[in-house]
């Protein structure tokens, strides 16, 4: 990715404790600090992209001194490791949200849907977690491990539904929840791509739905 300020490639790319996200050594106020860099740096990549993003940009918008900011995040690596985990978490609480239900009836995976259709939600600037995968898939930074692990544990929160719907006579035996969880992630990923080029929701729609169409054909009668 080359060097940009002080997030240069002559760093030992020894990652942090700290910046790897183990905060269990810092205070309540270091957590606070830490917290604060990664939601601004996490806005700020997502609006202008990794490249653009450096540590100028940061201390601006966070109040903080540069060797605060290295203190936290030594690297760029451990960075974007850090907003990697910042945009994953804020995604799996939303999926793991009351409204949602666990996941293991076929209503909740249409409010799934429906929230990003008829919410209003904009979609403009598409997937945040997906839009940083697609930029950063190609680098040189050791980010693949951490991204594999943010979309497994999203997938994982869908499959552990599918699967909570067979046990229950939900959902016949012969789905695969692992399938059907990758179907629906794709869905929304391809559809959002889409929704954003086209600047219209209907591709997104149409994804969504026919996903959740198709999930239905698995489910039970009266299950």
């Amino acid at each position: 990715m080359g060097c940009q300020a002080h997030f240069c490639d002559s760093v030992p790319r020894m990652r942090s404790a700290i910046g790897s996200g183990d905060t269990s050594r810092l205070t309540a106020k270091g957590r606070l600090t830490r917290a604060r860099i990664l939601e601004h740096a996490a806005q700020l990549i997502y609006a202008h992209g990794v490249r653009a993003t450096n540590n100028d940009a940061i201390r601006a918008a966070t109040g903080i001194s540069g060797s605060q900011l290295t203190h936290y995040f030594p690297t760029k690596e451990d960075l974007v490791l850090g907003v990697i985990d910042w945009q994953a978490n804020d995604i799996l609480e939303f999926h793991r949200s009351e409204e949602f239900g666990g996941f293991d009836t076929i209503e909740a995976f249409q409010r799934w849907a429906d929230f990003y259709i008829l919410s209003g939600r904009p979609f403009q600037n598409g997937c945040s977690l997906g839009a940083l995968a697609g930029e950063l898939i190609k680098t040189d930074l050791d980010i693949h491990d951490a991204l594999a692990s943010a979309f497994q544990r999203w997938r994982e929160i869908f499959t552990g539904g599918l699967a909570r719907m067979q046990t229950l006579g939900r959902l016949e035996p012969s789905a695969d929840p692992v399938q059907l969880a990758n179907m629906l992630l794709a869905a929304y990923q391809g559809g959002i791509m889409l929704a954003q080029i086209a600047q219209d929701i209907a591709p997104l729609a149409d994804a969504l739905n026919a996903a959740v169409d198709h999930l239905r054909t698995y489910v039970v009668s009266g299950g």
